[in-house]
């Protein structure tokens, strides 16, 4: 029980009880909003290739804008950072809810905001998990990470299990009020958290943004542990990771379902990937997380495959809840051992490599099988990134060893 006994250690203290209260509501809020976005996607459009864009146009920014968002990060007030993009996205969720309830929604409509809210994500991102070492002591700093980890997976897990019912009966606009309501909490939040200086905000800057952004890509491509593992995660994310953002295609044309299957696969990927927090919670140790970021992208490989290959929805279920938990532990795992091993001034640079490989890969995931599944269907180009995969995994067996020796030393 070591790892719970780190999260409660973490969970005693005032900073990360506000924290993490704002983070599990925000994040719950977001899931909703999600799968209603999805959802009306598919509505007004039919087509899976809508469904990718839709995706792309959220998680896309992250191209771009993540280098500079973590330059950013490590040189402004971060609360005063996150707080101003939690209240875009709280603007974005009423906005959205608005042109829905007068009818005034169209589908270019909803990419640009879709724009819009992934900018702020984007941002948003490396300014809130750069505050997460400043909540404890490096010595509960797998704890906390841990604890980030598990209060997400919980609102993966309650969000569409909220949103699915209440889409169906009452449509997306409640799924994306709640989502408006949800960051406007998060947001007045903020200010309670009482940080010190050298936490709230980062360095002076020593060079322009776009510079300090360079530096810190080419520290992470100069880490002998940190390279191949974030190199490996770019694969599974720019492949395994975006079937889960462009479930709707699947929902209807290989299982025949609607709202309520959607709501069912996405609560049933959130389950999955609850228990692989808690799981990984319970490991509790550096030691060892290479090994289980290897594997786990192992087996979420062969989860998608039998996901996309069956026409079963009990299966597919089934496969969702691997989908998850291996999705977890791999994301878990790759994140701890960062934040474990980035030196404080690089800190939010290397987050935000880490959030543009599990927000920008997605996206273009996303969008390369929309635009695929237009020619040759659904199944056949995830079959096929699949097994690019499989040549992946080998790869990073072969280069576990090395990676376990540079990045799973205790820290300190």
């Amino acid at each position: 029980m070591a790892g719970f006994a780190a999260v409660g250690r973490v969970l005693a203290q005032r900073n990360a009880r506000i924290f993490y209260a704002g983070s599990l509501i925000c994040w719950t809020g977001l899931w909703m909003q999600r799968v209603a976005v999805e959802w009306l996607t598919w509505q007004l459009t039919h087509s899976p290739l809508w469904v990718g864009i839709m995706a792309f146009c959220n998680l896309g920014p992250a191209v771009l804008m993540s280098p500079l968002a973590g330059a950013a990060a490590d040189r402004m007030d971060r609360v005063r950072l996150t707080m101003s993009t939690q209240m875009v996205a709280c603007v974005h969720g009423a906005a959205l809810a608005t042109l829905v309830m007068t009818g005034l929604i169209e589908i270019h409509v909803m990419a640009a905001l879709e724009v819009v809210l992934g900018l702020a994500q984007t941002i948003a991102q490396p300014a809130r998990q750069t505050l997460i070492p400043g909540l404890v002591g490096r010595a509960d700093l797998p704890g906390a990470v841990a604890l980030n980890s598990l209060t997400y997976n919980l609102a993966r897990f309650s969000g569409p299990a909220l949103a699915g019912p209440i889409i169906a009966v009452w449509g997306v606009v409640p799924a994306m009020l709640a989502n408006s309501a949800s960051y406007a909490f998060a947001s007045l939040t903020m200010p309670l958290l009482r940080l010190a200086p050298g936490i709230r905000r980062g360095h002076k800057p020593t060079a322009s943004v776009w510079r300090e952004a360079i530096e810190g890509i080419r520290y992470v491509v100069r880490h002998a542990g940190m390279a191949p593992l974030l190199l490996y995660a770019a694969v599974l994310g720019s492949t395994m990771r975006a079937v889960p953002e462009t479930l709707p295609p699947f929902v209807a044309e290989l299982f025949g379902r609607g709202a309520p299957g959607l709501a069912t696969l996405a609560s049933t990927m959130g389950l999955g990937a609850l228990v692989g927090g808690v799981g990984i919670a319970l490991y509790g140790k550096l030691q060892g997380l290479c090994r289980i970021a290897v594997w786990s992208g192992l087996a979420m490989v062969l989860s998608t495959g039998g996901f996309v290959a069956t026409h079963s929805f009990p299966f597919a279920v089934g496969c969702a809840s691997v989908m998850g938990c291996s999705a977890t532990l791999h994301g878990i795992s790759v994140s701890t051992l960062i934040q474990t091993n980035a030196e404080g001034p690089m800190i939010g640079r290397v987050l935000s490599l880490w959030g543009m490989i599990t927000r920008a890969g997605p996206a273009l995931g996303a969008l390369v099988f929309g635009v695929s599944s237009e020619f040759v269907g659904l199944q056949l180009p995830v079959l096929v990134a699949c097994a690019l995969c499989l040549v992946a995994c080998a790869w990073a067996m072969r280069r576990m060893g090395g990676m376990a020796r540079v990045l799973e030393r205790s820290p300190g």
